[in-house]
């Protein structure tokens, strides 16, 4: 039927603007039903860790106040197996088609492809997750590029004017009081409509760290630190007040530097193309540096480029893209690791950024480089362990971001830095956190040594650990391993692997 409704199928596409398939739906003149369906099974062995479940439940309500508020529609939420709710939904609704965002992740692709040949309606997918689509744009040689420099010089000489798509004015809701009722009652397999409370976002018998993690995200305006709403003021806050400085600011883990919007990208609170537009647009309004915001346009091109990377090399979400890099003799240490995770190593800028991390579900770039090197090559524990607890405490754990970022840190993948290159976590303090500003927020017990001592309190004289109040047991008077020595073992572990790759 012509006028039969819509389903609109949100997954990672959270907002309303610059929504290709909403607004396609939309010119439809046909009732809209906003449907969101909770299926871990889908996820191909990555259901949503710890910290993106909480984000997920205030995203799912800030949603929903919003098609209620500002729409006059709904969204109907579900759990179970995505292909049988939404052939439960056609039969119930008579919706002529289901309307969804592209996504990119192998397992989400899979299940496309498995949906549009099972579906017994169309199932039509609309771009809008990424600024160029993975499959768009190959190298000279006619494979996908595997260095960033070559694919952002392509990407920014190739992309065309993007102008965001507006919010529709309407979202027409569903108007049938047989089909409504139908749909309330919908019960097939177990699929009846539920609560966003009653999805099993939030940790039970825990103690209560999530709470504290959400507002950190709030701007001061209760409820406002999730959503479109909270992704366009930050956006617009860093553009007045960052971006002119972003080039030299976004290594200082202490201030706020850098656009902190990799959550909203993930989630789609704001597409990538309204970023790119409004960085374009401000320039010549709010006289941004040109040099800063091409810095951090080419920062947005590279989660372009993590996507293209998994898109073309699926495995590399669980393997190194480099072969010999699956040979390395990674070492399993309980302990360490476990030090690691609660920011107990002895080295400030590591365990400072590893609190951050546990606090906020969120971590500063930089400091993400140091945690990663001293993971994977002093403490030699490969990326994927790093990867797994990322995945868990990150709001923005984004697939091909997180698997393809461990793999830099760690040399085993596409234009990844050197392996021999290991970042010395004091150095990187001394040089980016030089008054300790950082360290002391986050290592509160480290607040009262000087700044000259901060970063490498073991060497500090004692009447000054004394004076600090630094007890004689604490780990930052003998840290869990020596830089040095651990740098030269991760060295001579690489020098193996290449032998035997050269030999093989």
């Amino acid at each position: 039927m012509a006028d039969a409704p819509i389903i609109l199928w949100f997954r990672q596409d959270f907002r309303l603007s610059d929504h290709p398939a909403l607004t396609a739906a939309c010119q439809t003149a046909c009732a809209v039903i906003p449907v969101y369906i909770w299926d871990e099974e889908a996820e191909g062995g990555w259901p949503l860790g710890a910290a993106s479940k909480v984000w997920l439940k205030s995203l799912l309500e800030a949603l929903q106040k919003r098609l209620l508020k500002d729409k006059g529609n709904r969204l109907y939420v579900f759990s179970g197996d995505t292909q049988i709710i939404l052939e439960q939904l056609l039969k119930t609704t008579g919706a002529q088609a289901v309307y969804a965002q592209r996504r990119y992740e192998p397992a989400a692709r899979k299940q496309d492809e498995a949906l549009q040949k099972s579906l017994q309606k169309p199932f039509k997918l609309f771009e809008g997750g990424l600024l160029h689509q993975p499959e768009a744009y190959l190298n000279k040689q006619g494979g996908p590029y595997q260095v960033y420099t070559p694919f952002s010089k392509m990407l920014f000489d190739r992309l065309p004017q993007i102008s965001p798509l507006p919010e529709p004015a309407t979202i027409p809701a569903l108007k049938n009081l047989d089909v409504l009722k139908s749909l309330e009652a919908m019960n097939a397999k177990g699929m009846s409509v539920i609560d966003i409370d009653s999805l099993p976002l939030l940790p039970a018998n825990e103690p209560d760290w999530h709470s504290p993690m959400m507002n950190y995200w709030d701007y001061g305006r209760a409820g406002h630190s999730v959503g479109e709403g909270a992704a366009q003021e930050r956006l617009q806050k860093f553009i007045k007040q960052a971006i002119g400085d972003y080039e030299t600011a976004r290594n200082i883990p202490s201030i706020e530097g850098t656009s902190a919007l990799s959550p909203y990208l993930h989630f789609g609170e704001i597409s990538p193309a309204q970023v790119w537009q409004a960085i374009h647009e401000a320039m010549p309004r709010e006289k941004v540096a040109a040099a800063s915001a091409h810095v951090f346009l080419k920062e947005l091109l590279w989660r372009e480029f993590t996507h293209h990377m998994l898109y073309h090399f699926p495995k590399t979400q669980k393997e190194s893209l480099r072969a010999e890099f699956r040979q390395f003799p990674w070492q399993s240490n309980p302990g360490n690791f476990k030090a690691w995770q609660q920011g107990q190593t002895g080295y400030p800028l590591v365990d400072a950024g590893m609190r951050q991390l546990w606090a906020t579900g969120w971590m500063h770039n930089r400091v993400r480089m140091v945690v990663g090197s001293f993971l994977v090559k002093n403490l030699l524990i490969s990326w994927q362990e790093g990867a797994a607890w990322f995945w868990d405490t990150l709001v923005d754990a984004d697939l091909a971001q997180n698997s393809f970022n461990w793999q830099w840190v760690g040399g085993c993948g596409a234009d990844a830095a050197p392996y021999f290159r290991v970042f010395n976590p004091v150095l990187q303090g001394e040089k980016f956190d030089p008054d300790g500003a950082y360290i002391r927020r986050w290592v509160p017990e480290l607040a009262a040594l000087p700044a000259k001592w901060i970063h490498r309190p073991w060497d500090a004289p004692q009447e000054v650990l004394e004076k600090a109040k630094l007890p004689s047991h604490s780990v930052y008077r003998n840290p869990i391993v020596d830089h040095i020595s651990t740098r030269d073992k991760a060295l001579a572990a690489y020098k193996s692997i290449r032998k035997t790759a050269a030999s093989g």
